[in-house]
């Protein structure tokens, strides 16, 4: 019996136009009211997710968001912080940028409240309206201090741009960090062992849930993680060739409700099919 489903935002439970569809909603809805527990896990910070939580009526006490691809784990009735031990520091943070800066990538880096940029540029305005956190220009060398928070540290650009420059960065960056493409137009750079993986974990044990009571939906690289960790690893049928050719189920894509066609599948058919079988028995 599954216990938990935890499940990526962007290309998996939002359709393109950044939606929960109706059917997706509901799908959530009956699931959580059968006690399993509904856990949206992203790389967007809080300040992205809220309105999603809220959407989905995700506000008790005891539901729990993983944010910034397992580096906080939240109560979702106030935010407060279960787990944040799997961030940069601002040490980190200058150390990358003097690694990266020749490359004249968008370069940010969030906190808890913020995201901070050497300069804006075409993806400020973008980024403030997906995410929800304002943009403020500071100098990342002068600055910032050496022991401040850092969440994660992104480089952004088109696609074929990222493509381009993807080889031009320094192996020692891939082996100090966790480095990870979320999307097309994103490389982040996180604390080595950071992942949606470790925060699935983490929640699990605290709510004394097993792996193989755990469903892990996903599409990118920054699921792939989760997607092997989890008892059922699900990709969507929009996801990259790598996450569908490790996962255990293949679902519908994002704009064909494959989050609710799981949770149809796997949840509520299943307690169906056993409701039934007591009342014969």
């Amino acid at each position: 019996m599954y216990k938990l489903i935890a499940i990526d935002m962007d290309g998996t439970l939002l359709t393109e136009d950044k939606k929960i569809t109706t059917k997706t909603k509901d799908a959530i809805k009956m699931a959580s009211n059968l006690g399993v527990k509904i856990v949206l896990t992203t790389g967007r910070p809080i300040q992205g997710i809220k309105q999603y939580l809220e959407e989905l009526n995700l506000t008790n006490k005891d539901d729990y968001v993983i944010a910034l691809n397992g580096a906080f784990i939240c109560r979702n009735d106030d935010y407060s912080i279960l787990s944040s031990n799997e961030t940069l520091t601002g040490k980190d943070l200058k150390y990358i940028y003097n690694k990266v800066k020749a490359l004249k990538t968008y370069f940010h880096a969030f906190t808890k409240d913020e995201d901070l940029v050497d300069k804006k540029s075409k993806f400020s305005v973008a980024e403030e309206k997906r995410i929800n956190l304002k943009v403020r220009v500071v100098n990342f060398l002068g600055e910032i201090k050496d022991d401040d928070e850092i969440l994660k540290v992104v480089l952004e650009e088109e696609k074929n741009v990222l493509d381009e420059i993807t080889d031009k960065i320094p192996k020692e960056l891939f082996e100090k960090y966790t480095v990870i493409r979320s999307v097309d137009f994103m490389l982040e750079f996180m604390k080595k062992g950071c992942n949606k993986a470790s925060g699935i974990e983490k929640l699990a044990q605290y709510l004394g849930i097993r792996r193989e009571e755990i469903i892990a939906i996903g599409d990118a690289g920054n699921d792939k993680e989760m997607i092997q960790y989890a008892g059922l690893g699900v990709a969507m049928e929009n996801a990259e060739d790598e996450i569908k050719n490790m996962a255990d189920f293949i679902t519908k894509s994002n704009e064909e409700d494959g989050v609710s066609y799981v949770i149809d599948k796997f949840i509520l058919a299943k307690r169906s099919n056993e409701a039934k079988l007591k009342v014969k028995s």
